[in-house]
């Protein structure tokens, strides 16, 4: 890290050169359970991105999600999702019999299996596997016997939120734990199990990533959900009382995306306690994502500079306020801890004066999506002519819809913009999405991600996510039959020529 004149600090970029990747969250990988995992498709996957010039992976986040699948909502802030777990591995590790496989309904959860595979790696596992276990345990137990503790507790409890719970656990009475502890002991150690798989599955897959010169890029939701062990076990890091009831709840303000802004509900931080800690919850936070990607997005990162504070009565996000957060301090703190931070800022919506100068002081690369370049203003920041080198470029994100779902219900006005932009003839076809395709590899954006639906020329039917809709989101999947021969081949040709193939 170097000086700047002011004192401030100033890093070197992380985008060190060009490279081209794509955006896909493990579960729409291809296979035979209700989701992707990552087992043999990932690593196929990955062989795809390989042939196809592409050196970087990105997904969304990868905890254990409610029951709407949201992966910006999730049980908790380090843990892996169980689903994403390859059970054709416990099945090589003799933890699991295919006969078990084999009567399993594939559009069932894996709890069940996992529970079985738990009980057979502790009474036959060898010394070296519960070596690596104990191992496992003790390096996350800043976060993983909190977590273990939380999900068999709400398993117990009918899957209600620890709000619901009994005054005594609720409040985390220490009598009330200890004998919750050694009650459900054995259901915590298959808790820890379970984390143990993934991690360790996980770990393999980034091994392999690395061998074919990949980058996995993941991505941290600011805020973490109500209902998460996070937020159960550290109370005192939230604006809440005992209870879990807060004065104000996170979110965003009106703007040209909604006249109501977005209540998200999410307790705020307790910004003062934290920062009393020296940031210890968030750098633990941090060392558990850096152990599984080598880039990590933050969700809303205005949020470090200020958060947008929503009375907890109210239904939307109209009445709220600023609050400002001590996001420099934070900053410098993970800098000095980590030396160098892999973090690229989701600088979307309403970005101040004071959340670009954040983000520079610390030269981290923001965001820009061509879907929202063409209003019709030749300085919008969307525009390829007003990129910035250290910044990574989408068509669109998983928020947006397909790129070509977009472009078939933009207006004459927005359309012919788009095509005289990218110099075609206003009444002639326009090749979407491969025309912003090509347009995203070529800005000057260090890294450029496509989301996988535009390299697959999908429309609105695949899109991901709907914000502000509750139903039909984060499903989608995509089979190999809809990649057709020679895409690989096109799409490297493409990144060489835009300067961004590894080799």
């Amino acid at each position: 890290m170097t000086t700047l004149p002011n004192g401030q600090p100033q890093t070197e970029t992380i985008l060190d050169h060009r490279r081209a990747g794509v955006l896909l969250h493990p579960t729409s990988l291809p296979g035979a359970f209700k989701q992707g995992d990552i087992g043999q498709e990932a690593r196929n996957f990955l062989h795809f991105m390989a042939d196809s010039g592409l050196s970087v992976w990105q997904m969304l986040p990868i905890g254990p999600t409610h029951e709407d699948g949201s992966p910006y909502q999730c049980l908790s802030a380090h843990a892996g999702n169980p689903e994403l777990i390859n059970l054709d591995w416990l099945i090589e590790n003799q933890w699991l019999k295919q006969s078990e496989l084999d009567n399993f309904y594939l559009g069932s959860s894996k709890n069940t299996l996992l529970e079985t595979a738990a009980g057979r790696f502790f009474a036959q596992g060898s010394a070296q596997w519960l070596t690596r276990f104990n191992l496992f345990t003790e390096q996350n137990s800043d976060w993983l016997p909190d977590y273990a503790l939380f999900m068999v507790l709400k398993k117990a409890h009918q899957n209600s939120a620890w709000m619901d719970w009994p005054e005594a656990i609720k409040s985390r009475d220490p009598a009330a734990l200890a004998e919750a502890v050694e009650r459900c002991a054995e259901a915590i150690t298959t808790i820890e199990f379970i984390q143990f798989v993934f991690f360790t599955q996980w770990h393999e897959l980034r091994e392999y990533a690395q061998k074919l010169d990949i980058k996995l890029f993941g991505d941290m939701p600011i805020f973490v959900s109500m209902d998460s062990a996070d937020v159960w076990s550290r109370k005192d890091n939230f604006l809440m009382d005992a209870n879990g009831n807060c004065e104000f709840v996170a979110g965003v303000p009106p703007d040209a995306f909604s006249d109501l802004g977005q209540r998200w509900g999410n307790p705020l931080f307790n910004w003062d306690n934290m920062q009393a800690q020296g940031f210890s919850w968030w750098i633990s936070r941090f060392k558990t994502q850096l152990e599984l990607f080598d880039f990590i997005r933050l969700d809303h990162f205005r949020g470090l500079e200020a958060c947008w504070h929503i009375p907890a009565t109210s239904e939307s996000a109209v009445h709220g306020h600023w609050e400002p957060s001590p996001g420099e301090k934070l900053l410098q703190r993970l800098h000095d801890h980590f030396h160098q931070l892999p973090l690229i800022a989701e600088d979307l919506g309403l970005i101040t004066a004071p959340v670009r100068a954040l983000r520079d002081q610390f030269n981290l690369p923001g965001m820009v999506i061509l879907q929202f370049a063409f209003d019709a203003q030749n300085d919008n920041l969307y525009l390829p002519h007003n990129h910035h080198h250290n910044s990574v470029v989408y068509s669109g994100t998983h928020d947006n819809d397909t790129t070509l779902g977009w472009y078939q219900s933009l207006d004459i006005v927005a359309k012919t913009q788009c095509h005289e932009y990218l110099g075609h003839n206003p009444n002639g076809a326009l090749d979407m999405p491969w025309a912003f395709n090509r347009l995203a590899l070529s800005s000057v954006a260090q890294l450029a991600i496509l989301p996988m639906q535009d390299l697959l020329s999908l429309d609105s039917n695949h899109r991901m996510n709907t914000p502000g809709t509750m139903q039909g989101n984060w499903q989608w999947r995509f089979k190999w039959k809809q990649v057709w021969p020679g895409l690989a081949t096109d799409l490297a040709k493409l990144v060489r020529l835009y300067g961004r193939h590894p080799d």
